[in-house]
């Protein structure tokens, strides 16, 4: 991470998996190596800046597309931006790696039942009582990603170590481009 390139970690997962437990202690150990900040959670975007928005696969894609350009706004001036969402197909993920420069796929895997267990909200019911349509590893499709950056596992890993699996990730990419003949340090 250079200081005027922020950078964007996308985790991706199903509902309930720990997209964004994950994100907000990521976002806290970040803070406290004093870099700017800000989590984009899906849930909470889907309230203000993509209110309206369906769950077709267009309006899906519709929501990736909003949320990577803030992104790409935050990150281009100087802000790590974390993103909590579920975007489930491969597609719109490409998506936003393609307009987001350096940014990283962060896999947030949980078996099915047990983010049915943790759901709270009583979602993954409702959806398989067809009370909610479209719903992403009910009645709609949760593409996993091939190749991700990172791989969590949040039913077999504790939050702590799955938020030192990123730290560490970025440390390794951080010294990596630091031996890059050419490169600024980041």
């Amino acid at each position: 991470m250079n200081n005027s390139q922020g950078s964007v970690l996308w985790f991706t997962g199903l509902s309930g998996a720990g997209k964004t437990t994950t994100a907000t202690a990521v976002l806290q150990k970040l803070r406290e190596r004093g870099r700017r900040v800000e989590l984009l959670d899906g849930d909470e975007l889907r309230t203000v800046i993509c209110k309206g928005l369906g769950f077709s696969m267009e309006d899906r894609f519709e929501n990736v597309r909003r949320i990577a350009y803030i992104a790409n706004l935050l990150s281009r001036n100087g802000v790590d931006v974390l993103i909590s969402a579920i975007s489930p197909y491969r597609a719109m993920r490409e998506y936003a790696k393609q307009q987001i420069p350096g940014c990283v796929e962060i896999f947030v895997h949980c078996p099915l039942h047990v983010c049915e267990m943790r759901d709270v909200k009583g979602l993954y019911a409702k959806a398989r009582s067809g009370e909610i349509k479209n719903f992403t590893g009910i009645s709609d499709p949760y593409e996993e990603p091939l190749q991700p950056a990172v791989t969590l596992d949040s039913a077999a890993a504790s939050l702590e170590e799955n938020v030192q699996a990123v730290l560490t990730y970025l440390d390794q990419k951080i010294h990596r481009f630091h031996h890059m003949p050419g490169k600024d340090a980041i």
